[in-house]
Protein backbone atom coordinates (compact mmCIF):
# COMPACT_ATOMS: atom_id res chain seq x y z
CA UNK A 1 0.00 0.00 0.00
CA UNK A 2 0.74 3.31 -0.38
CA UNK A 3 1.03 5.97 1.71
CA UNK A 4 0.76 9.78 1.53
CA UNK A 5 2.19 12.14 3.66
CA UNK A 6 0.00 15.40 3.99
CA UNK A 7 1.38 18.11 5.58
CA UNK A 8 -0.74 20.41 7.54
CA UNK A 9 -0.84 24.01 5.47
CA UNK A 10 0.65 26.82 8.14
CA UNK A 11 -1.35 30.17 7.39
CA UNK A 12 0.60 32.15 8.97
CA UNK A 13 3.44 31.23 6.84
CA UNK A 14 1.59 31.73 3.63
CA UNK A 15 -0.50 35.55 4.41
CA UNK A 16 2.06 37.97 4.04
CA UNK A 17 2.60 39.91 7.33
CA UNK A 18 1.56 43.64 5.40
CA UNK A 19 -1.61 42.21 4.11
CA UNK A 20 -4.63 43.76 5.08
CA UNK A 21 -6.20 40.70 6.95
CA UNK A 22 -4.17 41.14 9.77
CA UNK A 23 -4.50 45.07 9.71
CA UNK A 24 -8.45 43.96 10.45
CA UNK A 25 -7.50 41.41 13.05
CA UNK A 26 -5.47 43.67 14.78
CA UNK A 27 -7.73 46.51 14.99
CA UNK A 28 -10.97 44.54 16.01
CA UNK A 29 -8.84 42.77 18.83
CA UNK A 30 -8.02 46.86 20.38
CA UNK A 31 -12.01 47.28 20.63
CA UNK A 32 -14.01 46.88 23.21
CA UNK A 33 -16.71 44.51 22.28
CA UNK A 34 -18.74 44.41 25.66
CA UNK A 35 -21.78 45.85 24.25
CA UNK A 36 -21.81 43.22 21.42
CA UNK A 37 -21.00 40.49 23.74
CA UNK A 38 -24.31 41.57 25.97
CA UNK A 39 -26.03 41.46 22.42
CA UNK A 40 -26.20 37.23 22.90
CA UNK A 41 -28.25 35.23 26.25
CA UNK A 42 -25.94 34.50 28.89
CA UNK A 43 -28.44 31.60 28.71
CA UNK A 44 -28.67 28.03 26.38
CA UNK A 45 -25.75 26.94 24.13
CA UNK A 46 -22.67 28.91 22.99
CA UNK A 47 -23.21 30.83 19.34
CA UNK A 48 -21.75 29.15 16.55
CA UNK A 49 -18.76 31.48 16.38
CA UNK A 50 -17.46 33.57 18.41
CA UNK A 51 -18.36 37.28 18.32
CA UNK A 52 -14.86 38.90 17.70
CA UNK A 53 -14.49 36.79 15.10
CA UNK A 54 -17.63 37.15 12.89
CA UNK A 55 -16.99 40.72 13.38
CA UNK A 56 -13.60 40.41 11.55
CA UNK A 57 -14.98 38.18 9.43
CA UNK A 58 -17.76 40.67 8.21
CA UNK A 59 -15.75 43.71 7.83
CA UNK A 60 -13.05 41.97 5.98
CA UNK A 61 -15.67 40.70 3.71
CA UNK A 62 -17.15 44.11 3.30
CA UNK A 63 -13.55 45.37 2.65
CA UNK A 64 -13.41 42.98 -0.55
CA UNK A 65 -16.74 44.08 -1.99
CA UNK A 66 -18.40 40.68 -0.41
CA UNK A 67 -22.22 41.30 1.23
CA UNK A 68 -23.90 38.36 0.45
CA UNK A 69 -23.67 36.03 3.74
CA UNK A 70 -24.11 33.01 1.08
CA UNK A 71 -20.93 34.32 -0.51
CA UNK A 72 -19.20 35.16 2.96
CA UNK A 73 -19.90 31.56 3.59
CA UNK A 74 -18.18 30.29 0.63
CA UNK A 75 -15.42 32.76 1.42
CA UNK A 76 -14.55 30.97 4.63
CA UNK A 77 -14.65 27.67 3.01
CA UNK A 78 -12.36 28.42 0.12
CA UNK A 79 -10.22 31.70 1.27
CA UNK A 80 -7.04 31.19 2.95
CA UNK A 81 -7.72 35.04 4.40
CA UNK A 82 -11.14 34.32 5.87
CA UNK A 83 -9.71 30.71 7.43
CA UNK A 84 -7.18 32.82 9.25
CA UNK A 85 -9.49 34.78 10.67
CA UNK A 86 -11.48 31.95 11.73
CA UNK A 87 -8.69 31.08 13.45
CA UNK A 88 -9.44 27.02 13.06
CA UNK A 89 -13.00 27.67 13.77
CA UNK A 90 -15.44 25.95 11.78
CA UNK A 91 -16.62 28.31 9.16
CA UNK A 92 -19.88 29.62 9.98
CA UNK A 93 -23.03 29.28 7.59
CA UNK A 94 -25.24 32.16 6.47
CA UNK A 95 -28.29 32.11 8.75
CA UNK A 96 -25.50 32.44 11.48
CA UNK A 97 -23.69 35.34 9.31
CA UNK A 98 -26.64 36.96 8.67
CA UNK A 99 -28.31 36.47 11.86
CA UNK A 100 -25.26 38.24 13.57
CA UNK A 101 -25.23 41.34 11.52
CA UNK A 102 -29.36 41.77 11.70
CA UNK A 103 -29.76 41.09 15.12
CA UNK A 104 -26.65 41.04 17.13
CA UNK A 105 -24.40 43.93 15.79
CA UNK A 106 -27.33 46.43 14.78
CA UNK A 107 -27.82 46.84 18.49
CA UNK A 108 -24.28 47.80 18.91
CA UNK A 109 -22.56 48.80 15.11
CA UNK A 110 -22.98 52.69 16.49
CA UNK A 111 -20.64 52.20 19.50
CA UNK A 112 -17.70 50.08 17.71
CA UNK A 113 -17.96 52.49 14.77
CA UNK A 114 -17.49 55.10 17.58
CA UNK A 115 -14.63 53.31 19.36
CA UNK A 116 -13.15 52.80 15.67
CA UNK A 117 -13.36 56.30 15.13
CA UNK A 118 -11.55 57.08 18.18
CA UNK A 119 -8.61 54.41 17.66
CA UNK A 120 -8.08 56.72 14.74
CA UNK A 121 -7.41 59.65 16.64
CA UNK A 122 -4.78 57.77 18.80
CA UNK A 123 -2.94 56.29 15.85
CA UNK A 124 -2.82 60.37 14.49
CA UNK A 125 -4.61 59.11 11.45
CA UNK A 126 -7.37 62.62 12.14
CA UNK A 127 -6.73 65.46 14.22
CA UNK A 128 -10.56 66.44 15.41
CA UNK A 129 -9.98 69.76 13.50
CA UNK A 130 -11.58 69.92 10.18
CA UNK A 131 -15.11 68.33 9.50
CA UNK A 132 -16.38 68.29 6.08
CA UNK A 133 -20.32 67.57 6.11
CA UNK A 134 -22.27 66.55 3.00
CA UNK A 135 -25.53 64.49 2.26
CA UNK A 136 -26.55 62.55 0.04
CA UNK A 137 -30.22 60.78 -0.64
CA UNK A 138 -30.64 56.77 -0.51
CA UNK A 139 -33.45 55.60 -2.11
CA UNK A 140 -35.86 52.93 0.62
CA UNK A 141 -36.73 49.57 -0.17
CA UNK A 142 -40.19 50.69 -0.61
CA UNK A 143 -42.97 50.70 -3.01
CA UNK A 144 -42.68 54.41 -4.99
CA UNK A 145 -46.60 54.77 -4.85
CA UNK A 146 -46.89 53.86 -0.79
CA UNK A 147 -47.01 57.23 0.34
CA UNK A 148 -48.90 59.14 2.78
CA UNK A 149 -49.38 62.74 2.68
CA UNK A 150 -49.97 64.41 6.28
CA UNK A 151 -52.31 67.24 4.36
CA UNK A 152 -54.98 64.35 2.90
CA UNK A 153 -54.80 62.73 6.22
CA UNK A 154 -55.46 66.27 8.26
CA UNK A 155 -58.13 67.32 5.78
CA UNK A 156 -60.01 63.78 6.23
CA UNK A 157 -59.24 64.13 9.55
CA UNK A 158 -61.38 67.24 9.79
CA UNK A 159 -64.34 65.96 8.28
CA UNK A 160 -65.22 63.22 10.51
CA UNK A 161 -66.43 65.23 13.64
CA UNK A 162 -69.25 66.04 11.21
CA UNK A 163 -70.04 62.33 10.14
CA UNK A 164 -69.40 60.78 13.75
CA UNK A 165 -72.41 63.46 15.24
CA UNK A 166 -74.67 62.84 12.15
CA UNK A 167 -74.31 59.04 12.76
CA UNK A 168 -74.97 59.26 16.43
CA UNK A 169 -78.20 61.46 15.69
CA UNK A 170 -79.20 58.92 13.07
CA UNK A 171 -78.64 56.31 15.52
CA UNK A 172 -80.56 57.90 18.43
CA UNK A 173 -83.74 58.51 15.90
CA UNK A 174 -84.08 55.39 14.36
CA UNK A 175 -83.01 53.12 17.06
CA UNK A 176 -84.81 54.99 19.51
CA UNK A 177 -81.36 55.55 22.16
CA UNK A 178 -79.92 58.34 23.88
CA UNK A 179 -76.42 58.23 23.14
CA UNK A 180 -74.45 61.63 23.73
CA UNK A 181 -73.61 63.29 20.61
CA UNK A 182 -69.83 63.79 21.15
CA UNK A 183 -66.73 64.09 18.94
CA UNK A 184 -64.59 61.52 20.86
CA UNK A 185 -63.56 58.21 20.20
CA UNK A 186 -65.76 57.27 23.57
CA UNK A 187 -69.13 57.81 22.07
CA UNK A 188 -68.24 55.71 19.20
CA UNK A 189 -67.10 52.99 21.07
CA UNK A 190 -70.41 53.19 23.14
CA UNK A 191 -71.93 53.46 20.14
CA UNK A 192 -70.56 50.28 17.83
CA UNK A 193 -71.23 48.08 21.41
CA UNK A 194 -74.88 48.75 21.64
CA UNK A 195 -75.18 48.21 18.14
CA UNK A 196 -73.43 44.91 18.25
CA UNK A 197 -75.04 44.06 21.53
CA UNK A 198 -78.22 44.36 19.62
CA UNK A 199 -77.40 42.52 16.83
CA UNK A 200 -76.65 39.30 19.30
CA UNK A 201 -80.23 39.76 21.23
CA UNK A 202 -82.08 40.33 18.12
CA UNK A 203 -80.09 36.95 16.06
CA UNK A 204 -79.83 39.23 13.16
CA UNK A 205 -77.75 37.64 10.20
CA UNK A 206 -75.63 40.53 8.47
CA UNK A 207 -75.80 39.54 4.68
CA UNK A 208 -73.00 40.30 2.19
CA UNK A 209 -73.15 40.52 -1.90
CA UNK A 210 -74.61 42.62 -4.47
CA UNK A 211 -78.90 42.35 -4.51
CA UNK A 212 -79.16 41.66 -0.96
CA UNK A 213 -80.89 44.27 0.82
CA UNK A 214 -79.15 45.03 4.07
CA UNK A 215 -80.87 46.05 7.47
CA UNK A 216 -81.13 49.24 8.95
CA UNK A 217 -79.17 47.62 12.11
CA UNK A 218 -76.74 46.61 9.82
CA UNK A 219 -75.95 49.52 7.77
CA UNK A 220 -75.25 51.97 10.81
CA UNK A 221 -73.11 49.38 12.33
CA UNK A 222 -70.88 49.08 9.34
CA UNK A 223 -70.57 52.41 9.14
CA UNK A 224 -70.31 52.99 12.77
CA UNK A 225 -67.27 50.20 12.70
CA UNK A 226 -65.99 52.02 9.76
CA UNK A 227 -65.55 55.64 11.40
CA UNK A 228 -63.90 53.94 14.49
CA UNK A 229 -61.33 52.20 11.94
CA UNK A 230 -60.68 55.31 10.23
CA UNK A 231 -60.47 57.67 12.95
CA UNK A 232 -57.89 55.29 14.64
CA UNK A 233 -56.17 54.93 11.18
CA UNK A 234 -55.97 58.90 11.57
CA UNK A 235 -54.62 59.06 14.96
CA UNK A 236 -51.78 56.55 14.21
CA UNK A 237 -50.59 57.93 10.63
CA UNK A 238 -50.45 61.64 12.67
CA UNK A 239 -48.05 60.41 15.39
CA UNK A 240 -46.27 58.65 12.64
CA UNK A 241 -45.61 61.92 10.53
CA UNK A 242 -44.08 63.53 13.60
CA UNK A 243 -42.30 66.39 11.71
CA UNK A 244 -42.91 64.96 8.10
CA UNK A 245 -45.26 65.45 5.94
CA UNK A 246 -45.26 62.23 4.33
CA UNK A 247 -44.36 58.70 4.83
CA UNK A 248 -44.43 54.85 2.94
CA UNK A 249 -47.06 52.75 3.93
CA UNK A 250 -44.36 49.93 3.30
CA UNK A 251 -41.61 51.67 5.03
CA UNK A 252 -42.58 54.20 7.38
CA UNK A 253 -39.52 55.87 8.63
CA UNK A 254 -38.92 57.02 4.60
CA UNK A 255 -39.41 60.01 3.59
CA UNK A 256 -40.67 61.12 0.20
CA UNK A 257 -38.43 63.53 -1.29
CA UNK A 258 -37.12 64.27 -4.20
CA UNK A 259 -34.07 62.38 -6.09
CA UNK A 260 -31.47 63.09 -8.42
CA UNK A 261 -32.71 63.95 -11.55
CA UNK A 262 -32.86 60.68 -14.15
CA UNK A 263 -31.26 60.78 -18.14
CA UNK A 264 -34.14 62.63 -18.59
CA UNK A 265 -34.02 65.13 -16.05
CA UNK A 266 -37.12 64.04 -14.72
CA UNK A 267 -37.51 64.91 -11.05
CA UNK A 268 -38.14 61.96 -9.10
CA UNK A 269 -40.12 62.09 -6.04
CA UNK A 270 -39.51 58.78 -4.14
CA UNK A 271 -39.39 57.58 -0.68
CA UNK A 272 -35.91 57.79 0.93
CA UNK A 273 -33.62 58.63 3.43
CA UNK A 274 -31.08 61.91 3.26
CA UNK A 275 -27.57 60.38 4.71
CA UNK A 276 -25.74 62.58 5.59
CA UNK A 277 -21.76 62.18 6.45
CA UNK A 278 -18.58 63.44 7.91
CA UNK A 279 -15.45 63.05 6.65
CA UNK A 280 -12.05 64.06 8.22
CA UNK A 281 -8.44 63.07 6.15
CA UNK A 282 -10.24 61.06 4.23
CA UNK A 283 -12.57 58.78 6.60
CA UNK A 284 -15.46 58.62 7.44
CA UNK A 285 -15.89 59.68 11.09
CA UNK A 286 -20.13 59.88 11.53
CA UNK A 287 -22.73 59.05 9.44
CA UNK A 288 -26.32 59.50 10.39
CA UNK A 289 -29.86 58.64 8.22
CA UNK A 290 -32.58 61.33 8.43
CA UNK A 291 -35.79 62.24 6.90
CA UNK A 292 -35.56 65.93 6.66
CA UNK A 293 -35.76 66.98 2.67
CA UNK A 294 -33.27 69.44 2.75
CA UNK A 295 -30.09 69.48 4.43
CA UNK A 296 -30.84 72.81 6.69
CA UNK A 297 -32.00 70.48 9.51
CA UNK A 298 -29.91 68.03 10.06
CA UNK A 299 -26.97 69.85 11.09
CA UNK A 300 -27.97 70.45 14.60
CA UNK A 301 -28.84 67.08 15.53
CA UNK A 302 -26.14 65.89 13.33
CA UNK A 303 -23.61 67.75 15.26
CA UNK A 304 -25.34 66.93 18.72
CA UNK A 305 -25.20 63.46 17.26
CA UNK A 306 -21.30 63.53 17.34
CA UNK A 307 -21.13 64.87 20.85
CA UNK A 308 -22.73 62.60 22.53
CA UNK A 309 -20.52 59.64 21.25
CA UNK A 310 -17.75 61.57 21.34
CA UNK A 311 -17.65 64.09 24.69
CA UNK A 312 -14.16 63.99 24.49
CA UNK A 313 -13.18 65.00 21.12
CA UNK A 314 -14.62 68.53 19.37
CA UNK A 315 -13.66 69.67 15.84
CA UNK A 316 -12.72 72.88 15.57
CA UNK A 317 -13.94 74.03 12.20
CA UNK A 318 -17.12 72.92 10.48
CA UNK A 319 -17.17 73.25 6.85
CA UNK A 320 -20.79 72.80 4.45
CA UNK A 321 -22.22 73.63 1.05
CA UNK A 322 -24.45 76.50 0.61
CA UNK A 323 -27.66 73.73 1.65
CA UNK A 324 -26.87 74.16 5.24
CA UNK A 325 -27.09 78.00 5.38
CA UNK A 326 -29.64 79.06 7.91
CA UNK A 327 -29.91 81.28 10.98
CA UNK A 328 -30.31 78.62 13.60
CA UNK A 329 -27.34 76.72 12.30
CA UNK A 330 -25.11 79.74 12.46
CA UNK A 331 -26.47 80.77 16.06
CA UNK A 332 -25.56 76.92 16.74
CA UNK A 333 -21.98 77.42 15.53
CA UNK A 334 -21.12 80.80 17.01
CA UNK A 335 -22.80 79.84 20.38
CA UNK A 336 -20.23 76.47 20.37
CA UNK A 337 -17.19 78.65 19.09
CA UNK A 338 -16.58 76.97 15.68
CA UNK A 339 -15.19 78.09 12.93
CA UNK A 340 -18.12 78.01 10.08
CA UNK A 341 -16.79 77.49 6.35
CA UNK A 342 -20.06 77.84 4.88
CA UNK A 343 -20.92 78.64 1.52
CA UNK A 344 -23.43 81.16 1.11
CA UNK A 345 -26.32 80.34 -0.93
CA UNK A 346 -26.61 84.10 -2.40
CA UNK A 347 -22.33 83.20 -3.70
CA UNK A 348 -23.23 82.74 -7.33
CA UNK A 349 -25.56 86.02 -7.23
CA UNK A 350 -22.77 88.26 -5.24
CA UNK A 351 -20.57 87.48 -8.24
CA UNK A 352 -22.72 89.10 -10.92
CA UNK A 353 -22.80 92.59 -12.60
CA UNK A 354 -26.92 92.82 -12.37
CA UNK A 355 -26.22 91.87 -8.26
CA UNK A 356 -24.13 94.26 -7.43
CA UNK A 357 -26.16 97.20 -9.57
CA UNK A 358 -28.85 96.65 -7.40
CA UNK A 359 -28.80 99.82 -4.63
CA UNK A 360 -31.65 98.17 -2.21
CA UNK A 361 -29.33 95.07 -1.18
CA UNK A 362 -27.82 95.00 1.86
CA UNK A 363 -24.88 93.58 0.36
CA UNK A 364 -24.27 96.68 -1.68
CA UNK A 365 -24.15 99.40 1.10
CA UNK A 366 -21.51 100.85 3.36
CA UNK A 367 -21.64 99.59 6.74
CA UNK A 368 -20.40 101.53 10.20
CA UNK A 369 -19.44 99.44 12.75
CA UNK A 370 -19.29 101.84 15.03
CA UNK A 371 -22.98 103.01 14.74
CA UNK A 372 -23.67 99.62 13.46
CA UNK A 373 -25.74 101.39 10.77
CA UNK A 374 -26.05 100.87 7.23
CA UNK A 375 -25.00 103.45 4.60
CA UNK A 376 -27.19 104.17 1.48
CA UNK A 377 -26.10 105.02 -2.20
CA UNK A 378 -27.59 108.49 -0.89
CA UNK A 379 -25.41 108.79 1.96
CA UNK A 380 -28.33 108.47 4.34
CA UNK A 381 -27.72 106.11 7.44
CA UNK A 382 -30.44 103.03 8.06
CA UNK A 383 -30.42 102.36 11.52
CA UNK A 384 -31.74 98.82 12.92
CA UNK A 385 -34.83 98.88 14.03
CA UNK A 386 -35.09 95.59 15.55
CA UNK A 387 -33.99 92.31 16.69
CA UNK A 388 -35.68 88.89 15.17
CA UNK A 389 -34.57 85.43 14.79
CA UNK A 390 -36.47 83.75 11.75
CA UNK A 391 -36.63 79.42 11.11
CA UNK A 392 -35.71 77.69 8.60
CA UNK A 393 -38.41 74.99 7.45
CA UNK A 394 -36.43 71.97 7.03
Amino acid sequence: ANYQLVMPLNLEVVIPENDSVRLVSHVVEELDLRSLNMAYSSKGRNPAAKPRVLLSVLVYAYMNGIYGSRQIEKACKRDINFMWLLCGSKAPDHNTIDRFRRVRLSRCLEDIFAQFVEKLGEWDEIAFKNLYIDGTKIEANANKYSFVWKKAIEKNAARQPEKIAALLARINTELGVSIKECENRTALNEAAEYLLKKKEESSAVFVQGKGKGKSQLQRLTEECLEILEKKAYYEKAMDTFGERNSFSKTDKDATFMHMKDDHMRNAQLKPGYNMQIGVEAGFIVHCQAFHHRNDTGTLIPFLDKWDSLHPKSSFENIIADSGYESEENYDYLVDRKKNIFIKPQTYKQWKKRSFRNLIGKRENMAYDEGSDTYICKQGRKLPATRTYKSKTRA
